[in-house]
């Protein structure tokens, strides 16, 4: 069966705008390996997948998906695909080993093979500094005070623009887009909240301090960026907005709804947009902290202009009135909230299908945020796909997810939304963070015993749709 014998039915032929910018996305940590070499130091996952029982299997990134030595390879198969744009993220620790100080040529000499590969193959750089892999030595700093270090540190954010300044001195020429920060919700709120992810804490108060810092940071760096960059390049940011929806149309439900939106998306929403801290999260938080550690000048500098805002949207959140389990990543919320299953198939994640979520957070962004442009920065599934006796690695499940997301995309854009681009995640089967190799969301099939890459249906479905500007003629 091909590709395009797996495609699912589709009513109307969606063709996208001339211009559309179709790519794929990976991160550093996932797929890069290479952990110790060429003076990288480690992260806090390098730390973290080491601690026992915090990742299945007790997979660790040191080999991941082997992109470091296979990188003419991958791009390779990214011309082949035919994407306009790749979206990667830079390994802090690889370029700026103690998080400060001096810089690692050899680090720098990586990035800058992937970005000239990446032009000679005519696909566009996009660039995100920062995909949770924090030099370890920046979190191990001032660990023992009250705060602790890492993101609950302020000083980590003057850290993060200086390290930024490095990277737009050294690619700022060639790199076309600049992504400061990927998913702080995730890095603030799994990282220091429920600890599910790197580096592991459960403070609901550092997660609330992680958050306003990695704000800060995506300010103190927007502004580096301004100044060191051509004025073509285009400044960004990339959050995972949660589509909550309450389970009914109780009061008490409809508070729980608000409850997560407030913790879960205005908390970066209004301090990079507005300036502000939306009121309803500094009251729900008030028995954890009075956000004194927002300090005068910061709401300025977090809202520093961007040029566009990702969109990372994978399933929608059901929730009601009740409490979560402790520890909660939802500050503020644990004692009110409980989610409840999303109808619908799921994926091997256990996450419900619903394309519907992403077409509701676009539209409500194009309402929000007039004249800001919006990028699907991150969509896709995980499926328990494996290549055949044939070698062929057939996903209809996959394809299908891509097919609804693509039209809900479109949908959007026929409403108004100023949609630019659509970026799968992701290239590669990788490392799935606490999952490790048990989860592959990749368009192409890794074997991690020998790292042979095979192109699953899913990849020749998404180079049809790239070479058609759309899913016209891939219907039924």
């Amino acid at each position: 069966m091909t590709a395009l014998d797996a495609r699912p039915d589709s009513p109307t032929a969606l063709r996208f705008p001339q211009g559309f910018r179709w790519g794929t996305a990976t991160a550093a940590y996932q797929i890069e390996g290479a952990a110790a070499e060429d003076g990288r130091t480690p992260s806090v996952w390098d730390t973290f997948s080491r601690t026992p029982g915090k990742v299945r299997n007790g997979d660790t990134g040191d080999i991941a998906a082997d992109h470091y030595h296979r990188l003419d390879e991958d791009i390779a198969l990214m011309r082949r695909l035919g994407v306009t744009d790749y979206r990667f993220s830079i390994a802090w620790p690889r370029v700026v080993p103690t998080g400060s100080g001096p810089v690692n040529s050899k680090g720098l000499d990586f990035y800058r093979r992937l970005v000239d590969g990446l032009l000679e193959a005519g696909i566009r750089p996009v660039a995100t500094l920062y995909h949770w892999d924090l030099p370890q030595e920046l979190e191990t700093e001032s660990a023992g005070s009250p705060a602790g270090g890492g993101w609950a540190r302020r000083e980590t954010a003057y850290r993060f623009a200086e390290y930024a300044g490095v990277m737009a001195e050294a690619l700022g020429d060639r790199v076309a887009t600049w992504t400061t920060l990927n998913e702080p919700w995730c890095a603030a709120f799994l990282g220091y909240g429920n600890g599910v992810h790197a580096p592991g804490r459960t403070d609901a108060l550092a997660s609330l301090r992680a958050a306003h810092h990695l704000n800060l940071a995506h300010g103190l760096a927007a502004r580096v960026l301004r100044g060191a960059l051509p004025a073509s390049a285009e400044v960004s940011l990339t959050l995972n907005l949660h589509a909550v929806r309450a389970l009914s149309a109780s009061a008490e439900d409809r508070d729980a709804a608000r409850r997560i939106d407030a913790v879960g998306n205005r908390i970066f929403l209004d301090p990079v947009f507005h300036g502000r801290l939306p009121e309803d999260l500094v009251r729900d938080t008030a028995g954890i902290t009075d956000w004194s550690f927002v300090e005068d000048g910061d709401l300025a500098t977090t809202s520093a202009p961007i040029d566009s805002l990702g969109i990372n949207y994978y399933s929608p959140s059901v929730v009601a009135a009740g409490s979560s389990e402790s520890p909660s990543p939802w500050a503020g919320a644990e004692q009110h909230v409980r989610f409840e299953p999303a109808p619908g198939p799921r994926t091997a994640m256990d996450w419900p299908v619903d394309a519907d979520g992403l077409y509701e957070l676009l539209v409500r962004l194009r309402d929000e945020l007039p004249g800001v442009p919006l990028v699907v920065t991150e969509n896709g599934a995980a499926y328990d796909d494996y290549a055949d006796p044939s070698g062929n690695v057939k996903d209809p499940e996959r394809v299908a997810y891509l097919h609804a997301h693509l039209a809900a995309v479109h949908r959007a854009l026929a409403d108004g939304a100023d949609v630019r681009g659509y970026f799968l995640w992701s290239l590669l089967d990788n490392f799935e963070w606490a999952y490790g190799y048990s989860k592959r969301f990749g368009i192409v099939h890794v074997d991690f015993a020998t790292q042979r890459r095979t192109l699953k249906d899913s990849a020749r479905w998404y180079a049809d749709v790239i070479a058609r500007g759309g899913l016209e003629g891939l219907d039924g």
